[in-house]
This record gives structure tokens, sequence and C-alpha cells, in this order.
């Protein structure tokens, strides 16, 4: 069987493709056949060596997985040969393990998938169950007619954030470096998209809120942007932070907070990891996740696809900050 694994955690280079032995299915396990594999930002963590809930090495990324069963354990009698089902490393002990060409799980691990979703819109879902789950730090009352700042704007989770939010009543602003990518989330149903290259932010957010400033933040980046995200908020207004992958804040955020006392702000600091012990919670936002992708309510960006002997440049241009949408990759 082909596999991706990281023995030395580094750069894309450290990805190496091997040979490894057909995983068999237990008892109470099935084997999955791959179709698409997700690429994302927690796999460049593991190759890194620096992700929080890091496997042994050698290991093999990977954390969402489409494709059919194809082999069934003793005892599973809840799937059937050919069932089409999604793998998300958010079920599994152990983090990773689908940069492969199949995977054994746990018979209660996989999620059924409907005969219109296709794989490569499947391997998408986690990052609408993250957006769902996300979706919940935003209480119901401000919803209306308020408005919403997501960073990264042309990010696969952000556009899943920005439909969600949508569907909640949100007016939806996001940001992003580059006019290529401004326009590219625009496309993906963002309401207002701010150049950060080309124009002031906070100048931009006092116009598009009338001055009111913003119900809520959503960032991934940290650092400068997460400092501007807080000064943009609107009294009572909170920013979630659920990712630094530009690094800590470049201020003392408490500093800030009392700098602006009047208004009452709040941060809150969210991990999908907060689930890892609510099974029922966390496979119920997925199922959500599913039933809305089969319903039309919302639309995934077509993905770029790559083999997985390419798995290098996938993450090079992760490092890069070139991906738009999602990165998928056929075995």
């Amino acid at each position: 069987m082909k596999a991706i694994q990281v023995h030395t955690p580094g750069g894309p280079e450290s990805l190496l493709a091997v040979d490894l032995p057909e995983p068999q299915a237990g008892r109470g396990f099935v084997r999955v056949k791959a179709h698409s594999i997700g690429v994302g930002r927690p796999d460049v963590l593991m190759r890194k060596g620096t992700y929080k809930w890091m496997p042994p090495l050698p290991a093999v990324p990977g954390a969402e997985l489409a494709g059919v069963v194809d082999a069934l354990g003793e005892g599973v009698t809840q799937w059937r040969l050919g069932d089409r089902v999604l793998i998300s490393a958010r079920e599994l002990s152990q983090r990773g393990g689908c940069y492969a060409e199949a995977i054994v799980v746990p018979e209660d691990a996989p999620y059924r998938l409907p005969d219109t979703i296709s794989s490569d819109d499947a391997v998408s879902l986690p990052n609408l169950q993250l957006a769902l789950a996300l979706m919940k730090m935003a209480a119901p009352a401000h919803a209306e007619h308020s408005h919403i700042l997501i960073t990264g704007a042309s990010g696969g989770v952000a556009g899943m954030l920005c439909q969600v939010a949508k569907l909640h009543g949100f007016i939806t602003i996001g940001t992003s470096r580059s006019r290529d990518k401004c326009q590219f989330a625009i496309a993906q149903g963002f309401d207002h998209v701010i150049c950060t290259d080309e124009e002031v932010l906070k100048d931009r957010i006092e116009e598009l809120t009338q001055g009111r400033g913003l119900s809520f933040v959503f960032d991934h980046l940290g650092g400068q942007s997460l400092i501007d995200g807080l000064k943009s908020l609107a009294p009572l207004g909170t920013l979630v932070s659920y990712n630094i992958v530009q690094g800590s804040p470049t201020e003392d955020t408490f500093q800030v907070m009392r700098q602006l006392l009047e208004r009452s702000l709040s941060i809150r600091c969210f991990s999908m990891h907060t689930f890892d012990a609510d099974r029922p919670l966390r496979r119920g936002l997925m199922n959500s996740a599913i039933e809305l992708l089969a319903q039309g309510q919302v639309i995934f960006p077509r993905p770029r696809i790559f083999k997985l002997s390419e798995v290098q440049q996938t993450h090079a241009l992760l490092d890069q900050g070139l991906v738009r949408g999602k990165l998928v990759m056929h075995p």
C-alpha cells in the first residue's frame, strides 16, 4: 500500500512516499479504500512535529479521507462492502493516518455519505463541522443585521464560516491580502472583503458598520490581525481565536482590552479538541454539516486536485500561503 510518512519533522521534503503492508480489518473494524484525501494545516503541524496531539514517529499525516468500505472485520454489522463513507481523524484515538491508499478504523468511526456528495467535496466537511462549532460562540441575540469579521477569507474554514454566518443572519466581512484572493472570497459568498494590502482595515470597518463596530471576529491568523480585530469590536463584542498561523499577538491583549474597557470586550480561544470527549455533540455537528451540504444550503468551492505522490507540492503551497479553498489528493 502506498502511503506518506514523516520520519523526521521538517519542511515539505520530509513527507516521504513509502510502501506499507496492506492493513487488515480485525474484529469490529472496517477498511476504507481512499478515493479522496484532504490536505490541511493540522497536517503541516504534524509534518513539523509541533502538533499538540502528535502521533509517534514515523507517522502518516492526514485528517480526512473519503472512499468506500472494501473489507469488513468479524462482527461488523452496520456497514456493507461498497458503502461510501467519510473518515475524520477527529473520530480516531490517534490523529493522522489518512495520507494512504487505505485505512482501517473502528466500525463506529465512519460517517455515511449520501450519493449527492462527491468524495472530493466530502473531505471538506470537517471544515464545515468546525464552522458550525465556531458559530456556537455567536449568541443569536447579536445576529440580526450584525457584522461579523472572518480573517483569511480565501481559506477553506473561512469560506464555510461565511456561509454558516449568513444562514444565521450576519453580514459577513472578510479580509485577505491580495486582490485575487479577495475576488475568490467574494465568489464564495462574502458580503464584503477588505484587501489589507490596499485598504486601511479600521477605516473600512467603520464605513461598512456605520461606526458601530463588529459583533464578532473569527481570527485564525493571530499576530497583528488579532489585535486589529479586537480593536474593531463593538461594545460587548467577542473575538474568537481558533489558530495563530502568523504567531502570537503583537501586543498584550489584556492591556488592549483594559484600554478599551468601556466596550466590555471578550476573547475566546477555541479548538475542536474541546469536543474530543463529547462524541454525541461532535458527531452531531458533522451530521448537520453533511445534511447542509446534501440539501444545497452550503456550496463548496471546487478543490484543487493533486496526486498522492504530489504531497510535497501541496504542503509547499500551504507554507507559502498560496491556497484558496481546499487541496485534495487522489491515490
